[in-house]
């Protein structure tokens, strides 16, 4: 027991949420904490990912990003809300809760960039395929309630996404410095999720000798070796870093760059309006010339 450590209690069979029903129950013991919480630093850690996401909502918003961006961040704060009463109460249904939110709001930024310099109608066969796609998958999951299907579909989604990034960068970003930041930050945002992927699976293959590590050690020190909160708050990092990737990399696809730059703010990548009056003329022009070229298309 090092110096000035509680020891762990025996973990606990069940809590105020009863008897687990959730199909996955993590390496971290329950109710060892709290008779309230589950599993407490899985549930806490997801403090960092609502965090982020909110963060990214209220810059989104308040330099004037497109509407995507801001149902995207919504859409990972709903999974780190979800995850936060999933690990909480190990019940099924906020499982449930925690883990499709990610496939769902994965799909936004899957149909943003498989959408690009498409026609509207094309636009809206992308929309239709892959929430299609991520509602047969949803079926799926839920009669087999093997964790496996939502794991892979999950990886593939993001793995088609940052392919078709990439290569969007490569085709139309042709600022040396701008495709040196986009570059930097999928970089970091790719390599902190995959580090989050290792620690997690680190957590589930040596997971007897993890727990007689924690008790050895004893509260507060055990709780560094928790690799599924690491898990959460390496990927909540890391996907904010993808998310102003695409902003970033959406604003040269729409000629918009000029309106906009990229900086680093205590060691977060942001996108920030630097001419919004500019920037609310040049999307009134586009629409009037999208209005005149429907115009004469009719005609």
């Amino acid at each position: 027991m090092l110096p000035f450590a509680v020891p762990y209690p025996p973990e606990q069979e069940d809590g105020f949420w009863g008897i687990p029903t959730s199909t996955i129950d993590w390496c971290e013991e329950n109710y060892v904490v709290s008779v309230y919480i589950a599993e407490a630093l899985n549930t806490i850690t997801n403090s960092v990912f609502i965090a982020l996401a909110g963060f990214a909502i209220y810059h989104a918003y308040s330099n004037k990003l497109e509407p995507r961006f801001i149902f995207t961040a919504l859409g990972f704060l709903l999974v780190g809300v979800g995850s936060w009463l999933f690990h909480m109460t190990l019940r099924y249904h906020f499982q449930l809760l925690d883990e499709l939110p990610m496939i769902y709001a994965t799909c936004i930024p899957f149909w943003s960039v498989f959408s690009e310099f498409r026609t509207k109608r094309e636009s809206v066969y992308v929309a239709i395929g892959i929430f299609t796609a991520a509602n047969t998958l949803t079926v799926i999951y839920l009669y087999f309630k093997d964790p496996t299907i939502h794991q892979a579909g999950y990886a593939m989604l993001n793995a088609f996404i940052i392919f078709k990034s990439l290569h969007l960068t490569s085709l139309h970003v042709h600022d040396n410095l701008a495709k040196k930041q986009l570059y930097r930050t999928m970089f970091f945002g790719v390599s902190i999720f995959l580090l989050g992927y290792f620690l997690w699976n680190m957590d589930i293959h040596f997971c007897d000798y993890v727990r007689g590590k924690r008790r050895e050690w004893g509260m507060p020190y055990g709780f560094v070796l928790e690799g599924h909160g690491w898990w959460h708050i390496l990927t909540g990092t890391g996907i904010y870093y993808y998310l102003v990737y695409e902003e970033y990399l959406r604003c040269f696809l729409t000629g918009t760059e000029k309106f906009f730059t990229f900086k680093w703010v205590a060691g977060l990548p942001i996108v920030s309006c630097v001419d919004a009056v500019g920037l609310e003329k040049y999307k009134a022009n586009q629409h009037l010339k999208q209005l005149d070229a429907e115009v004469k298309k009719d005609i």
